[in-house]
C-alpha cells in the first residue's frame, strides 16, 4: 500500500467510530483500552497524520514519551500543511521531556518558532533551546489534584522555572522547572494592563533542593513585609506573603479570564468561594486599606539559612517586626 504521497480523504466510518470511543475513554482515564482503539485507528487509515498525532496525545497523557516521540515523528511525517501544525508542538514536549535538543529545537523551528542555535553548523545545536525570550506566565501545579496557580518564567514553550513559593499541598517548591502543556487553560490579568496565560502542569522536569518554610510574622507595616521579601530575595532565595497573594477559586473561575489583583477599597471578590465571614487561611476578602499585622509568608531558602535571614530582618526594625512558629513544610 503506498502511503506517502496518497491523496487525502476522510477517514472511514470504523475510524471516526474507534477514535471517538478512544477519546470518551481518556476523559475517563482509561488509557490502556484507549490506546488499543487508536492503535486499530493508526492501523485501519495509516496515512492519516491525525492517526499518529492521537496516539501521540494518548502517550502524552500517559507520560510515555519514547512512544509519544515515535507517534509525533509519525505524524509530522505526514503533515500536508506548513507551519503552526499541532503535531510539532506535540514532538516538542515529547523532545523536551527526553532531552532530546536537536528534536526540540527542530521542533519549535516547524512550528514557527524562532529557537537560537538551531542552524546545521551552530555549536548551541545540541544544548536546551535557551534564549527564546517567551517571557513570563502562569502555571496550574497538580492540575488534577489540587491544583495551584502560581508565577514562572517560560525556558522555552515546554518548561518554565517556577518563580512563586508554592503551597505545600501541590508539592512543588521554588525555583523548580515544569513540563507544561501548550494550550493555555485560563488567563491571568495584571493591575498595569498585560494578561498572561495559565498553562497546566504535565509533570516535573527539573526538581529543587531549596526547602519551602511557613512562618507567622509580625509585620507592622507593609514595608515591614517588604523588607523580608526583598531580603530574601537579595539573598539569591525567596519570600512570599501567602496572607495576600493567595485565594481560593472554583476550577471553572480558575480556568477563566482572572483578574490577578484584588484592587483597592472594601472588596468582595466575586470568584473567591471561601464562605461569608469564614474566610479561612486562603481567603481573599478584604476590609478597604486595614492592614493586619500577622502575617503567614511562605519562605524558600536552605535550613542553614532561613533563621538568619529571619533575625536580621527583626534585627533591622525590632519595634515592629517578629516571627514565629517556623516550620518546613515542602
Amino acid at each position: 500500500m503506498r502511503i506517502f504521497g496518497k491523496v487525502r480523504h476522510r477517514p472511514s466510518a470504523s475510524w471516526r467510530q474507534a477514535t471517538d470511543r478512544a477519546f470518551t475513554l481518556i476523559g475517563d482515564g482509561r488509557y490502556e483500552d484507549a490506546g488499543a482503539l487508536l492503535t486499530r485507528a493508526a492501523d485501519l487509515e495509516p496515512w492519516l497524520s491525525e492517526s499518529w498525532f492521537n496516539l501521540a496525545l494518548l502517550h502524552k497523557f500517559r507520560h510515555d514519551w519514547e512512544q509519544a516521540r515515535a507517534a509525533g515523528l509519525r505524524a509530522v511525517a505526514l503533515l500536508d500543511r506548513g507551519s503552526g501544525a499541532p503535531d510539532w508542538w506535540n514532538v516538542g514536549i515529547a523532545a523536551t521531556a527526553l532531552q532530546d535538543w536537536p528534536l526540540a529545537r527542530r521542533a519549535w523551528q516547524a512550528y514557527g518558532l524562532r529557537a537560537p542555535g538551531s542552524g546545521p553548523h551552530d555549536a548551541a545545536a545540541n544544548s536546551e533551546p535557551t534564549g527564546m525570550e517567551l517571557g513570563s506566565a502562569a502555571v496550574r501545579l497538580s492540575p488534577e489534584g489540587e491544583a495551584e496557580v502560581v508565577w514562572g518564567r517560560r525556558l522555552d514553550p515546554a518548561r518554565m522555572e517556577v518563580l512563586s513559593i508554592p503551597l505545600p499541598s501541590s508539592g512543588r517548591r521554588w525555583g523548580e522547572v515544569v513540563l507544561h502543556d501548550g494550550v493555555p487553560n485560563g488567563e491571568r490579568v495584571t493591575a498595569a494592563g498585560p494578561s498572561y496565560p495559565v498553562f497546566d502542569e504535565i509533570e516535573l522536569w527539573a526538581p529543587s533542593p531549596v526547602p519551602t518554610w511557613v512562618v507567622l510574622l509580625e509585620a507592622a507595616t507593609e514595608a515591614d513585609r517588604d523588607a523580608l521579601e526583598q531580603l530574601a530575595s537579595d539573598a539569591g532565595f525567596a519570600a512570599e506573603d501567602w496572607s495576600s497573594s493567595v485565594r481560593l477559586l472554583c476550577r471553572a473561575c480558575s480556568e477563566s479570564r482572572m483578574e490577578s489583583d484584588e484592587g483597592h477599597g472594601e472588596h468582595l471578590d466575586p470568584h473567591d468561594h471561601s464562605e461569608p465571614g469564614h474566610p479561612g487561611p486562603l481567603g481573599h476578602r478584604t476590609s478597604g486599606d486595614l492592614w493586619v499585622p500577622e502575617r503567614e509568608c511562605g519562605i524558600a531558602a536552605p535550613a542553614g539559612l532561613v533563621r538568619g535571614l529571619l533575625d536580621g530582618w527583626v534585627a533591622d526594625s525590632p519595634d515592629s517586626r517578629e516571627w514565629r512558629d517556623l516550620e518546613e513544610v515542602c
